[in-house]
């Protein structure tokens, strides 16, 4: 990658910028009208409270690096961090990439290079969000406005009789006590490159988390896709879980049966086919932005 590749003229870049506006905003503007509300979801609500990028922020167009943008609007950028005056307009400032930035580009390149490596997995069914549950005192389950589809004896017993495979580990770590000792695997925060893989629901939504942590560095463009994607599987996560969502319109992906369990898998295998693109554009922007700044040698 060399510095500057291409140069949006004012109209271009402002018409891009509009755009991206215009697409978040059908998720970020009814998220908003429910928290002035005080409304739960508990579907959507994971998409802006586990994952900390504020609203505002992913309605924010950004060029990403490699790209100038003319025009006196430009100038406006000057007031973000991160971004410089070239003399032909404004563009990222590569020098804002500074160690700690290269110590995440480092981790988020090894952790998409190991996933992407791997054949996706498709036998976990979605009982991750079953083991958050499994024993719960009923006034203690997380989703305590929803009822359980099969009552709480009922998930317990899917649970007992089909076992957890989850290796994900920020998904094991919301599991019960009762239920963490019937995992097939133990992922811990240390293993987790040793463990993800393209098949899990949750390692493909982060790669929302890794596009917006990675800052101005990413495409607003490609932030977008990733939570779109990352939206697409919630419902997914959502459906296939031990909760009822006829309320919210919703019909379950029953995984108790072996019906919904071949379903599942195939939704999973459809979720690894579109996410690897977006991994692949993601890995490669860390290379890209690694060689740029010297730091290629440190990385995987």
């Amino acid at each position: 990658m060399t510095e500057y590749l291409a140069r949006l003229a004012e109209p271009e870049w402002q018409r891009r910028e509009r755009a991206h506006a215009e697409r978040m905003r059908r998720w970020t503007e009814p998220h908003q009208r429910r928290r002035s509300r005080g409304e739960k979801h508990p579907v959507l609500d994971f998409l802006f409270t586990y994952y900390s990028h504020p609203p505002s922020h992913l309605e924010r167009w950004q060029p990403g690096p490699g790209v100038v943008l003319g025009g006196v609007s430009a100038r406006r950028f000057l007031d973000r961090r991160g971004y410089r005056d070239t003399g032909d307009g404004v563009a990222l400032d590569l020098a804002a990439c500074t160690p700690r930035r290269e110590r995440t580009l480092r981790h988020v390149a090894s952790l998409l290079e190991a996933t992407a490596g791997r054949a996706p997995r498709l036998s976990c069914f979605g009982l991750h969000e079953w083991a958050m549950v499994y024993r719960q005192p009923p006034d203690e389950v997380r989703h305590a406005q929803l009822p359980l589809r099969l009552g709480s004896a009922g998930t317990d017993a899917v649970v007992d009789e089909l076992g957890v495979r989850c290796g994900h580990f920020d998904a094991y770590r919301f599991f019960t006590e009762p239920a963490r000792p019937l995992n097939r695997l133990r992922p811990t925060r240390e293993t987790q490159r040793d463990f993800e893989q393209p098949g899990c629901l949750h390692a493909n939504m982060d790669l929302y988390k890794w596009a917006y942590k990675l800052g101005p560095f990413v495409p607003a463009e490609l932030v977008g896709d990733c939570f779109e994607l990352a939206a697409d599987i919630r419902l997914l996560d959502m459906r296939a879980s031990p909760y009822d969502l006829s309320a919210l319109g919703h019909s379950p992906v029953r995984i108790e049966t072996p019906e919904g369990r071949a379903e599942y898998a195939r939704a999973q295998a459809a979720f690894a086919r579109r996410a690897a693109p977006l991994r692949d554009r993601l890995l490669r922007l860390c290379r890209d932005l690694l060689d740029v700044t010297g730091a290629a040698g440190n990385t995987v």
